[in-house]
Formats: C-alpha cells, sequence, structure tokens
C-alpha cells in the first residue's frame, strides 16, 4: 500500500571525508603538481605545519607515507610514476673546488705584497689585494654548495661581513692601542707597528673556503639521502642532527690547523681562539642563509658588528670629562682576556646562537626540500 512518500535515500558522503588524501591534494595542488618526487611533498607539508601526528588523521603513518601517496595520485598523461630511488651522494666538483681556492690564494699573495713593500706601495698593494680578494669570495659564494637560492635574499649580511673581517684584521690592535691611549699614528701594515695589524687571521679566514664549501656540501648530500630513507619527520630530525654537528665540528678543525699554520708561516702572536669564534660564526650564518634561513643570521651578525663597535666607541668616548665609566666593562675584559676579548665573546656567543637555531632549522625535511644546486 503506497503512502504517497517517497522513499530517502542516505545523502552520500562527502568526498572530503570518504577520501581525505584527495582533500589534502587539493589544499596543495600546486605543490604535488610541481614536485619530482615524494621527497619534496613531504618537505611541503613539513613546511605547511603537517606532522607525523596529522598523517595519522589522512590514515597514514608517517608524512613520508602520505606523501607517497600524494605523489603516485597526482595524474602525469596515465603512466604510473615510478618509485622513488634512494639517491647516491654526489662529488665536488673540481669548478667550484677551484673557485674556493682563490680566495686563500689571492690572499696570501696581498699579505706577501704587503710584507714586501713599503709606504704608498703598500697602501696601493692593500686595496688592490682587497679588491682583488673581494671578487674572489664573490665567485665563489656564487657557484657551488655555498651559493645562496634565490628564496634568501642576503641583504645587509655581506656589509657586516666585511666588518668582521676588518676588525679581525685592524680591530684588536686599535682596541690595546686606545686602552693604553693610542693610536698615535695610522695603521702602517706592519704587526709591530702603533696599531698593529693581524694579517694570519684573515689569511687562515680566506684560506677555509674551500674547507667550508666542501663542508657545506657534504652535509647538503648527506642529509638528502637520509631524508630518502627517513620514515617520518622526527627519525630525519634525529639522523641529521648528529651529521650537522659532525660537519660543523670538521670545518672548526680544518679551520684550526690553518689558523696554526698561518700564524706560524706569518710569524706573528696567535689568535687561534678569535679565528675560531669568527669562522664558526660566519660559516654557520652562510650555511643557514644557503637553506633558506636568512633572519637569525642577519640578526646575530649584526649584534657580533655592534658589539665590536660600542667597546671601541665607549673606549674613545671615555676620553671625554667625566666620561671615564664608559670604558669600565672594556677595560675590565681586556684585563682577564686581552684585546682579543671583544671579538671572542661577540663572535662566539654569536655562533653558539646560531649553532642552537641550526639544530632545530636544519634538521627539517623542509629545509632540504630542493635538491642540491649543480655542484
Amino acid at each position: 500500500m503506497s503512502t504517497g512518500v517517497k522513499p530517502t535515500t542516505p545523502a552520500p558522503a562527502r568526498r572530503s571525508a570518504a577520501d581525505p588524501v584527495k582533500a589534502l591534494m587539493h589544499r596543495h595542488r600546486e605543490l604535488c603538481e610541481r614536485a619530482v618526487d615524494p621527497l619534496e611533498i613531504a618537505a611541503g607539508l613539513e613546511a605547511h605545519g603537517v606532522t607525523d601526528r596529522t598523517a595519522v588523521r589522512f590514515r597514514h603513518r608517517d608524512v613520508f607515507s602520505l606523501a607517497e601517496e600524494m605523489y603516485a595520485r597526482v595524474p602525469r598523461d596515465g603512466e604510473t610514476p615510478p618509485p622513488p630511488k634512494p639517491k647516491q651522494t654526489s662529488r665536488p666538483r673540481a669548478d667550484w673546488v677551484l673557485l674556493t681556492l682563490l680566495p686563500g690564494a689571492l690572499c696570501a699573495a696581498t699579505v706577501a705584497g704587503i710584507r714586501l713593500t713599503d709606504g704608498q706601495s703598500r697602501l696601493v698593494a692593500a686595496l688592490v689585494g682587497f679588491l682583488a680578494v673581494s671578487l674572489a669570495v664573490r665567485a665563489a659564494l656564487a657557484r657551488g654548495p655555498l651559493v645562496t637560492p634565490d628564496r634568501a635574499p642576503t641583504t645587509g649580511t655581506s656589509t657586516w661581513t666585511y666588518w668582521l673581517l676588518a676588525y679581525a684584521t685592524l680591530g684588536d690592535g686599535l682596541l690595546a692601542a686606545v686602552v693604553t691611549g693610542g693610536p698615535d699614528a695610522l695603521p702602517t701594515g706592519a704587526a709591530d707597528g702603533p696599531w698593529p695589524m693581524a694579517t694570519a687571521p684573515v689569511l687562515a679566514l680566506t684560506l677555509s673556503c674551500a674547507p667550508a664549501a666542501c663542508s657545506a656540501h657534504l652535509f647538503a648530500a648527506r642529509a638528502r639521502a637520509r631524508l630518502t630513507v627517513s620514515r617520518g619527520l622526527e627519525d630525519f630530525a634525529a639522523s641529521v642532527r648528529p651529521l650537522l654537528f659532525g660537519t660543523f665540528a670538521l670545518y672548526l678543525c680544518a679551520l684550526a690547523a690553518l689558523s696554526v699554520l698561518s700564524a706560524a708561516v706569518l710569524a706573528e702572536p696567535t689568535a687561534h681562539t678569535q679565528v675560531i669564534a669568527l669562522g664558526a660564526l660566519l660559516f654557520l650564518a652562510r650555511l643557514l642563509t644557503v637553506h633558506g634561513f636568512t633572519h637569525a643570521p642577519a640578526v646575530i651578525l649584526t649584534a657580533a658588528v655592534t658589539a665590536q663597535a660600542t667597546a671601541l666607541a665607549s673606549s674613545f668616548a671615555s676620553r671625554l670629562p667625566g666620561c671615564g665609566f664608559l670604558a669600565a666593562p672594556v677595560d675590565a675584559l681586556v684585563d682577564l682576556w686581552g684585546p682579543g676579548g671583544i671579538q671572542i665573546l661577540s663572535c662566539g656567543l654569536g655562533a653558539l646562537a646560531l649553532l642552537i637555531h641550526g639544530s632545530r632549522k636544519l634538521t627539517r625535511a623542509s629545509a632540504h626540500a630542493q635538491a642540491e644546486a649543480p655542484c
């Protein structure tokens, strides 16, 4: 018997609830379409806040498993994408290795020119050498593992880097002269002059461009390889963190050896602690910038430069009537650690801050989303 009421059928379940992965793919459609392998999708999801715990809601055990399904479901002209293969660690290329050796070679030639000349000729040799070394450093940073991607602008950091290198050459000598009532003359380029100039630290730092590039290459290549075999974001971070510390220690060992060698060859007073502190700061700042993290390096470099400039300014300002108290902190630090204490403190604390920051940022999958640049 008909009641005249049409039987009702249950409404179809929402497709997003029945197929949550499809809804996620729709939200990240551009990421899925441009990805060349599941690893880029996994890194992109992590950059957008998707964690292993979030992946469970999409019926997957981790982000990597979720990314593999999303990559497989992207339409590609009816072709089934081949399973991803682990990538072998690429070897350093000769072109960028030679470019990273160029700053050290030109700096050694500049130091030789400064020591073999006198008067105006020495000034010309220093200016020409500074220009040549600057261009060589720019060339070394434009190729290989130290190149900055388009997503990481470095506005302002170059200026602070030049200041830090200039302070490593002239800062300690100037501060020592100011504390004792000088300087009485401009720097002459001699280590025993009224305003001593230290060339060994800059020589060691320019020579360390090659170890820095090799360490950065090793870190990027090994991290990318571990991204291929990791089965979770926490697993990846745990495996990359020792790699970061290991490559950082490898660079510091090379820098320490170059510092000892440079000081011995040039017969200058040892300043190994200052060189290691500055080298660690610059290496970590560049490593973070290469992987797209530019804010922290800019802030820390600015803070280090500000500390050094403030120390010099307060020492000069203390000569004004009634302002002697301004130099008290600097004098106490100089009495405790010598003139190099300002550089050790400013660069050392900055390097420590960047190392802590890097252990969080550089161990994320999103930091290695892009394949290493050809090198």
